[in-house]
């Protein structure tokens, strides 16, 4: 099965079967390249997870160059050696979107840093496939309604959770989100697992409003 129908399918059978300015002129020429000089050699700090949003707008660009018509259908978080994953950021971010005039499907990834052979840095498009368009488990959602970023979800998840993350062995444990819609759902929720589906927390939080979802 092409990784872009499994994305949707797994997302589907896992969510919802059960995403200073100053005034002083520059003194002299020599002293900006000093300044130039010394940045370029300042080491680089760590690299850095991204919200949501922030990936997601990355790819919603070419996707739609892609195909004017197409539609979100899933968003989900992932992981990359060397970057650390924190409150909702995550350092690799997989979109998945579909075409109804194209009866096609697309998966893009945006990430902070290579993981070569099969992360690149950036936006990476995977080639379009067939799909048959919305389920009932699987729907597309709109832009507008994607309002509640992934660190707004993660903080309201987090709290849900207050009680089993204070066990420092469960605190320890990674966490993944995934945004998406069902026709069980009025607007896109975001699921976010603490720990894993089967020994982990997991909560289900309005991706327009912000709230809490009781399954």
């Amino acid at each position: 099965m092409d990784r872009s129908v499994f994305s949707a399918v797994v997302f589907a059978a896992a969510v919802f079967g059960l995403t200073a300015c100053s005034s002083e002129p520059a003194k002299t020429t020599e002293a900006r390249t000093d300044t130039t000089d010394t940045a370029k050699k300042a080491p680089a700090g760590p690299t850095e997870p991204v919200l949501a949003k922030t990936a997601f707008y990355e790819m919603y660009d070419p996707a739609h160059k892609w195909a004017p018509d197409m539609q979100p259908l899933s968003l989900t978080s992932g992981e990359i050696s060397g970057v650390k994953n924190s409150e909702g950021k995550a350092g690799l971010w997989t979109a998945v979107f579909g075409s109804t005039s194209l009866m096609q499907s697309r998966t893009y990834t945006y990430a902070v840093a290579d993981q070569l052979p099969a992360i690149t840095k950036g936006v990476r498009a995977e080639e379009a496939v067939p799909w048959r368009g919305p389920t009932q488990a699987a729907q597309t959602f709109q832009t507008s309604d994607f309002m509640i970023d992934s660190d707004a979800a993660y903080k309201t998840a987090a709290m849900k959770a207050a009680d089993w993350l204070k066990d420092p062995a469960n605190a320890s444990k990674p966490w993944s989100m995934a945004l998406g819609s069902a026709a069980r759902f009025p607007s896109p929720v975001w699921y976010i697992v603490f720990g894993s589906d089967k020994s982990g927390y997991q909560a289900y939080i309005s991706a327009t409003t912000g709230s809490v979802i009781t399954k």
